[in-house]
C-alpha cells in the first residue's frame, strides 16, 4: 500500500478506531527482508503526511480518542503476560479451542485490540527493535489530543492502572492460603506476612492516589514503602524457592512461585508509570511495558509458547534437586579426588562381575524375551548395588554436575560469578569424570582379564565361545560396528536417568517419605524405632539414586530388544561394560600390546559419546529450567585455556591443598578457643582479642 492510499484511508469517515490502529502498523511493519530501518523511514513519512494533512490528522486523533474514553484496560494490565491462574492443562485446552473456534474480539477490550492490531508472526520482534524516542513520537502523533481531553484520558487511564494494581496486590495476599506454601511455611497462618502488609500498603496507596486525582491539592501518599515490600515479598519468594529444594516442589508450585514473581514485577512496573516525580522513568516504563504487552499478546494463543515454559517449570522443578546434589560429584581436594578414584574402583569391580553374569545369561540360549528380564534384571540390581555400596559409575555422573554447572551459570548472569570461576569449576568436573572413568575402565577390565584367565586354566576352555569372542570384539569397533551410536543412545539413557532421579528426590521430599515411614503402621510392627529411623532416613536419602539406577539398567536391558522386535539397528554400548567385555575377550586370545590398546581405545572413544551426550542434554534441561544460558563461549574458552596453562596437571590431577596460614601470636589456640578459654597471654578485655574469636 502506497502512503497516499494509506491517508485515503484513515480520511475516510467509516474506518474505524481499530481499522486506523491497524492500517498504521500495517504501514509501518517491515516487509520481509527489509531492516529495522525501513520501519522507522516509514514511521517518519507517515507523522510528516499527518501533520501536513490537517484534516485528516485532526478524524485520526478524534476517532482514537472517542475509542479511548471507552477502551476497557484492566484486563490488559491484571492478566496478559501473567501466568494463568488455572494451570497449565485448563490454559493449553482452552487455547487449543480458541485456535479452532475463537469467541468475537470485545474491539473496546485494549486486550483484544492489541491482539487484532498485532497480529503477524513476528510483531513481537520487530517492535522491540523500534527506540523508544521514535515508537512515542508516533503514538504522540496519532494521538493528537485537546488539553481537556488529555487530562480526561489521563485521569480515566490511572484509575484503571489503580484497579488493576490493587487486584494485583490482593492476588498476591491471597497466594499465601495455597496449600503448597503452607507447607513450605505453615508460620505464615502465625504472623503478617510481606504479601499481606503489600496489600494493605498497596490499598492505602490507591485511595490516596485516586483523591490526588479528584484535587490537585490533596497530598497523595508516594510508592517507596510498597517498593520496599515487594523486594520483602521477592525475599519471601526466594526462601520458599530454597525451601522447596529440601521439602520437594511440584509443577503447581513452581507454577506459582513463578506467577507470583510475575505479578510482582508488573505491579513494580504500573508503580513506576504512575510515579508523578519522574516523567522520564513513566515515559520509559510506559513503552517498556507497551512492548512487553505486544510480545504477550502474539504467544496468547500459542500453544507451543505455553508448552516451553511450562516444560521449562517442570524441568526446573526436578533440576533444583539435582544440582543440590551436584556438588557431591565433583571432586574439589586431593582427597576427594583419591576417594573418587576409590569409588570409581568398587564400581568397575562390580561391573566386571555383572558383565560376567550377563555373558552367561545370553549363553543360555533362552528365548529373547526373558533373556532380556532377566539382562534388564542384572543391570538394575547390579546398579543398584555400587550405589548401595558408595561406589560410582562414572557415566552417572553428568546428570548432577551439569545442574551445578547451571547453577553457576544463573549466578554469573546476575555478576556474582565470572568466566574464570566457571573455568575452574569445569576443569574439576572435568578430572573428577576422568578419575572415575579411570576407576571403571581399569578395573572392570582388569579383574575381567584375570576371571577369564585364571578359569582357562582352571576348566581346559575358554569362559567365551569363539563366536562370542568374535561378537564382543566387533561390537565394540567403531567403524566395523554402529558402536559410537549405540554409545550416544546410552548417553541419552543416562541423561533420563538423571532425570529420574532428581524427580523422585524431589518427590521423596515434597511426600515427607522419611516422616511415612516411620510412622508406617505395618514397619512399626516390623521393625524397633532404631532400625526403623535408620530405614527411614536412608531410603529418604537414596529414593532417587536407587529408582534411577534401576530404571537405568532396565533402559540399557530392553534396548535391544526393542531393536529386535522393530527390526531397526538400536542397541546400547557403555564404557564400564565395553572395558569388561574388552577384558573377558582378551583373556580367550592374548594379542599384542598394539591390539590390547587399540580396543582399550575404542571402549574409552565409547566412554567419551556416553559422556558428551549425557552432559550436553542434562546441561541444557538445567540451563533451561533456571532460564539462562551461557552467554559467551568464547569467553569461557579462554579462561578455561588460561586455568589450564597456568596448571596443565590439573586437567588430570588436583593441585596441592593450601595449607593453613600460621595463627598469629595473639590469636587464641583452637583448642583453646573451642573450650571457651582465652590464650594464657592475653586477657579478656583485650579488644584485638575479641576480633580474634
Amino acid at each position: 500500500m502506497s502512503l497516499a492510499a494509506l491517508i485515503n484511508q484513515l480520511a475516510d469517515e467509516d474506518t474505524s478506531a481499530l481499522k486506523t490502529l491497524s492500517l498504521v502498523i500495517d504501514w509501518v511493519r517491515p516487509r520481509p527482508q527489509e531492516t529495522i530501518a525501513s520501519t522507522l523511514t516509514r514511521m517518519e513519512q507517515l507523522e510528516a503526511a499527518l501533520t501536513e494533512s490537517l484534516d485528516v490528522h485532526l478524524a485520526v486523533s478524534s476517532r482514537l480518542q472517542s475509542w479511548l474514553d471507552n477502551a476497557q484496560f484492566f484486563q490488559l494490565l491484571s492478566g496478559l503476560g501473567l501466568y494463568s491462574r488455572r494451570g497449565f492443562f485448563k490454559e493449553i485446552s482452552e487455547r487449543l479451542y480458541e485456535r479452532v473456534n475463537p469467541a468475537p474480539a470485545d474491539r473496546n477490550n485494549v486486550k483484544d485490540v492489541l491482539f487484532l492490531v498485532f497480529n503477524r508472526k513476528g510483531d513481537d520482534a520487530w517492535i522491540h527493535e523500534v527506540p523508544d524516542e521514535a515508537l512515542l513520537k508516533l503514538l504522540g502523533t496519532l494521538w493528537h489530543f485537546s488539553p481537556p481531553a488529555l487530562e480526561r484520558t489521563r485521569i480515566r487511564v490511572c484509575t484503571q492502572i489503580l484497579n488493576a494494581i490493587e487486584m494485583l496486590s490482593i492476588w498476591v495476599a491471597a497466594e499465601e492460603l495455597e496449600p503448597n506454601i503452607l507447607r513450605l511455611n505453615p508460620r505464615v497462618v502465625d504472623r503478617e506476612s510481606a504479601f499481606v502488609a503489600l496489600q494493605r500498603e498497596l490499598a492505602a496507596f490507591v485511595q490516596s492516589y485516586v483523591r490526588g486525582l479528584q484535587d490537585e491539592d490533596e497530598i497523595h501518599l508516594d510508592h517507596d514503602h510498597a517498593l520496599v515490600l515487594i523486594e520483602q515479598c521477592r525475599d519471601e519468594i526466594a526462601r520458599l524457592q530454597r525451601r522447596s529444594v529440601t521439602a520437594g516442589s511440584t509443577m503447581a508450585l513452581t507454577h506459582l512461585l513463578e506467577r507470583l514473581s510475575q505479578t510482582l514485577t508488573r505491579i513494580e512496573h504500573l508503580l513506576d508509570i504512575l510515579d508523578p516525580a519522574d516523567k522520564e522513568k513513566r515515559t520509559r516504563r510506559s513503552i517498556e511495558l507497551f512492548k512487553t504487552l505486544v510480545q504477550a499478546s502474539a504467544e496468547r494463543h500459542g500453544v507451543r509458547t505455553l508448552w516451553r515454559d511450562n516444560l521449562r517449570l517442570m524441568s526446573r522443578s526436578v533440576a533444583e534437586n539435582a544440582s543440590d546434589h551436584g556438588e557431591h560429584y565433583i571432586a574439589g581436594s586431593r582427597r576427594e579426588y583419591l576417594a573418587m578414584l576409590a569409588s570409581g574402583a568398587g564400581g568397575g569391580l562390580i561391573i566386571a562381575f555383572m558383565a560376567l553374569i550377563k555373558i552367561q545369561i545370553l549363553q543360555l540360549g533362552l528365548g529373547k524375551g526373558v533373556e532380556t528380564l532377566w539382562v534388564s534384571l542384572n543391570y538394575g540390581l547390579g546398579f543398584m548395588l555400587i550405589h548401595m555400596l558408595h561406589c560410582t559409575v562414572a557415566t552417572k555422573q553428568p546428570a548432577m554436575t551439569a545442574a551445578s554447572i547451571a547453577e553457576k551459570v544463573e549466578q554469573g548472569e546476575h555478576g556474582r560469578a565470572n568466566a574464570r570461576k566457571l573455568a575452574e569449576l569445569l576443569v574439576r568436573v572435568g578430572r573428577t569424570q576422568f578419575v572415575a572413568i579411570l576407576g571403571n575402565v581399569a578395573v572392570a577390565l582388569t579383574v575381567a582379564f584375570a576371571i577369564g584367565w585364571c578359569y582357562t586354566r582352571l576348566e581346559g576352555v575358554p569362559l567365551i565361545s569363539t563366536n562370542r569372542y568374535d561378537y564382543m570384539l566387533a561390537g565394540i569397533h567403531p567403524w566395523q560396528s554402529l558402536a559410537l551410536m549405540y554409545a550416544a543412545i546410552a548417553g541419552v539413557w543416562l541423561f533420563v536417568s538423571g532425570l529420574v532421579a532428581g524427580y523422585f528426590d524431589n518427590r521423596a521430599a515434597y511426600l515427607d517419605l522419611a516422616g511415612r515411614l516411620r510412622q508406617h503402621p505395618l514397619l512399626r510392627r516390623l521393625l524397633p524405632l532404631t532400625l526403623r529411623e535408620k530405614f527411614a532416613s536412608y531410603v529418604d536419602e537414596h529414593y532417587g539414586a536407587l529408582i534411577s539406577n534401576f530404571v537405568f539398567g532396565v533402559l540399557l536391558g530392553v534396548t535391544g530388544y526393542i531393536g529386535y522386535l522393530s527390526g531397526l539397528p538400536i542397541d546400547i554400548r557403555h564404557v564400564a561394560f565395553s572395558s569388561a567385555d574388552v577384558g573377558y575377550a582378551m583373556s580367550v586370545f592374548i594379542p599384542g600390546v598394539e591390539a590390547f590398546a587399540m580396543f582399550t581405545g575404542f571402549a574409552l572413544l565409547i566412554g567419551g559419546v556416553n559422556l558428551v551426550v549425557s552432559f550436553t542434554l542434562a546441561l541444557n534441561v538445567a540451563l533451561r529450567a533456571r532460564g539462562t544460558r551461557i552467554s559467551s563461549f568464547p569467553k569461557l574458552i579462554r579462561a578455561w585455556f588460561q586455568v589450564v596453562r597456568e596448571n596443565p596437571l590439573a586437567l588430570l590431577y588436583p593441585p596441592a591443598d593450601p595449607r593453613p596460614e600460621p595463627l598469629p601470636d595473639n590469636h587464641p589456640h583452637p583448642e583453646a578457643a573451642e573450650a571457651g578459654q582465652p590464650p594464657s597471654d592475653v586477657t579478656d578485655s583485650s579488644p584485638s582479642t575479641e576480633g580474634n574469636r
